[in-house]
């Protein structure tokens, strides 16, 4: 089932057998789990956590972490895969994943300690915990080092205050990975918040018209004391959770494709079907000039997240690198859902099909963990060796 529908390339050939089978359960998961129930959620607004158990069954919650601690420990293409079926589900749906696993039980994983490694990720790749993670501020997105959130040491631990906001799982989360500046030296640390901290409340964000199925949510902490054995011993300096959004990152460069791979595969059905003028739309030169842009450039992304995904698994990748495949895949995406969308007609704005959602999704897609235009400067910046930033 590799690349089904759209493997003009061969790509489905250069995957090995394990990560086929990996694309394959979770594209048949997607299809009799999520397909049947997401259009409802995202019309009501809400994320659906009866997937939660079986989503953690299947193996997709922290899928590349290591085995010893109850993850699945996939490569990181299979890892990719992931992210691109289930984002072919919703953005909802993978965001509610890359949270737990990229930006969650990942800084626990790389910065955390033993102790602390074994007391919560089995217990998150179970799905027993939900986690969340707290960077982006109200007035500080784009410049996360512009962060008011201050962590100050006491006799007892630390004193946190401040508030975050857009942080994907907020509301349902039992543990929240915040990060803040300490008075000791200004430096930024990770801290494991647990829900129930006195202080510690969440506030869920509504009227929203994009990742509808998907808990968005504000945080804020007034006077929380947060014990020494919570902060990440290993986190220091805004490198920490910027290493965490990298991963992020790399898997919605995967999921990108999936909406994509989503959009086209309804647009060419639906060309086949629609009778206009006395033959199908496909039958049509513009039909089929926007279809076979659409495949090139969705073939295109293919290949990216391919290789980006050897050079994770080589230990060659840098973020730079992952700052292009996101910015490329989420545009490429987005353009595709209008493009497809047109092909509809409007029918195209309608629940029946998914093409809308994911156009209204990929619009947060295109501006969250990082947006369209910072990793455009970050690439910009290795190609000339000038920041754009100031």
């Amino acid at each position: 089932m590799a690349f089904e529908g759209l493997d003009v390339l061969g790509i489905g050939a250069l995957l090995t057998d394990e990560e086929r089978l990996v694309q394959s359960e979770v594209r048949r998961y997607v299809e009799s789990e999520v397909t049947p129930i997401v259009a409802g959620c995202f019309e009501e607004g809400r994320f659906p956590t009866e997937l939660i158990p079986s989503l953690a069954e299947l193996g997709v919650l922290g899928a590349n972490l290591p085995e010893e601690y109850g993850c699945a420990g996939m490569n990181n293409v299979a890892y990719g895969l992931v992210m691109q079926e289930l984002e072919a589900g919703d953005s909802g749906i993978r965001s509610f994943a890359s949270v737990q696993g990229a930006l969650c039980m990942y800084p626990i994983f790389q910065f955390g300690s033993e102790e602390q490694k074994r007391k919560w990720l089995p217990q998150m790749a179970a799905g027993k915990v939900i986690g969340c993670f707290g960077l982006t501020e109200p007035n500080h997105g784009s410049n996360p080092g512009g962060m008011l959130t201050r962590a100050k040491r006491v006799p007892d631990g630390w004193l946190l205050n401040g508030s975050k906001a857009w942080i994907t799982n907020g509301s349902m989360a039992h543990i929240a990975v915040v990060w803040a500046k300490t008075d000791d030296d200004d430096e930024i640390r990770g801290f494991i918040v647990e829900k129930g901290t006195k202080g510690f409340t969440t506030r869920e964000t509504h009227h929203k018209l994009s990742l509808r199925a998907s808990d968005t949510s504000q945080l804020f902490f007034e006077d929380c004391l947060i014990p020494e054995e919570n902060i990440l011993p290993g986190s220091k300096a805004l490198r920490s959770p910027l290493m965490c959004l990298t991963q992020a990152r790399y898997g919605i460069a995967w999921g990108a494709v999936g909406a994509a791979m989503s959009c086209f595969d309804v647009a060419l059905k639906y060309s086949k079907e629609r009778i206009q003028f006395g033959r199908p739309l496909a039958g049509f030169q513009l039909t089929q000039k926007k279809l076979a842009e659409m495949a090139t450039e969705i073939s295109k992304a293919q290949l990216l997240c391919l290789h980006l995904g050897r050079m994770k698994d080589g230990g060659k990748i840098k973020p730079v690198h992952v700052s292009m495949g996101k910015m490329n895949n989420v545009s490429m995406a987005l353009q595709c859902a209008r493009t497809a969308r047109g092909i509809l007609g409007a029918n195209g704005i309608t629940g029946e099909y998914p093409i809308m959602r994911h156009m209204c999704n990929l619009e947060s897609v295109y501006t969250y963990e990082g947006t369209h235009e910072i990793h455009t400067l970050i690439l910009g910046q290795h190609l000339t060796g000038e920041s754009a930033f100031e």
